[in-house]
């Protein structure tokens, strides 16, 4: 069933475990990773950005699409519709009068006091209709739809100052990782990410979760990340399969090329739920 992300992650924070949050980027990889989670019956957030809203058709398409998926496969288990990096109050707004029953507002590239502003408008429209939010603090790093930044570590009186005002549902503060592959190796700072655990009764978020070793992944789960978002490895994953395959094959049906990916995926969204201790 489609549900807001609000209680998924509340329970996360309670049972110290990481919600997966998969970025969807066509009908067979929101099949895939549907059908897969409800096979290890675990809840997951379907990660929507704003290119591949682009890509899909819009928000309407894909709102239908997953309702009609949930339906028709017979899915049980909790789903929540994301908007990730919402970049304005008016996207936001046309994902949530879509269906969407999350969105992510990313004003971190402003000054904190506009920040506060533009993400209380999102809240105060989307809490009208059930919606939860995500903001974010600081300058996560790295490339995402063709858009580069540099990494700007978060502060525990920046996030508290945010959270104060503006009664977000949960919170990605950036504390060094970044969005694609790694240049090195993750330097995530553990000790801040602690000190907002303790502090911020809210769950926080991971983004860039692709190339952070396993063994960070589950410190950082233990310092509080109830929500990891996860999307260069889903590509890197199903474009190696699908390379191999057409090594293989000369094929030119697209369900034949695009499926070739499937088992691939489908494995991986395994290990990573494993890794992140999901349950219900």
């Amino acid at each position: 069933m489609l549900v807001n992300s609000k209680e998924m992650l509340m329970s996360a924070k309670r049972s110290g475990y990481s919600v997966p949050h998969f970025n969807i980027n066509n009908l067979e990889w929101t099949k895939y990773i549907l059908e897969e989670c409800n096979t290890l019956e675990v809840p997951v957030i379907l990660g929507v950005s704003e290119g591949a809203c682009k890509y899909m058709g819009g928000f309407d398409v894909i709102y239908g699409m997953v309702c009609g998926l949930i339906k028709d496969l017979d899915i049980k288990i909790p789903v929540c519709l994301h908007l990730d990096h919402g970049s304005s109050f008016d996207v936001c707004k046309k994902a949530i009068d879509a269906g969407f029953t999350s969105v992510m507002i990313d004003a971190s590239k402003y000054e904190l006091e506009e920040n506060i502003r533009i993400t209380k408008e999102v809240v105060q429209y989307a809490h009208e209709r059930s919606v939860c939010v995500e903001a974010e603090v600081g300058h996560i790093g790295g490339s995402e739809d063709g858009v580069a930044s540099s990494i700007g570590f978060a502060t525990l009186n920046d996030c508290l100052t945010l959270y104060n005002n503006t009664g977000i549902d949960s919170l990605a503060p950036a504390l060094g990782s970044v969005h694609g592959f790694y240049k090195g190796e993750a330097n995530l700072d553990f000790e801040t990410m602690k000190e907002i655990r303790d502090n911020l009764e809210i769950p926080l978020v991971l983004h860039g979760g692709t190339g952070i070793p396993y063994e960070k992944i589950e410190k950082a789960i233990k310092c509080g990340i109830c929500k990891i978002n996860i999307n260069t490895e889903l590509q890197a994953t199903w474009s190696k399969a699908v390379k191999e395959f057409l090594k293989e094959n000369d094929a030119i049906d697209p369900r034949k090329i695009i499926g070739s990916g499937e088992v691939a995926l489908k494995e991986k969204v395994k290990e990573i739920v494993s890794v992140f201790g999901t349950k219900i």
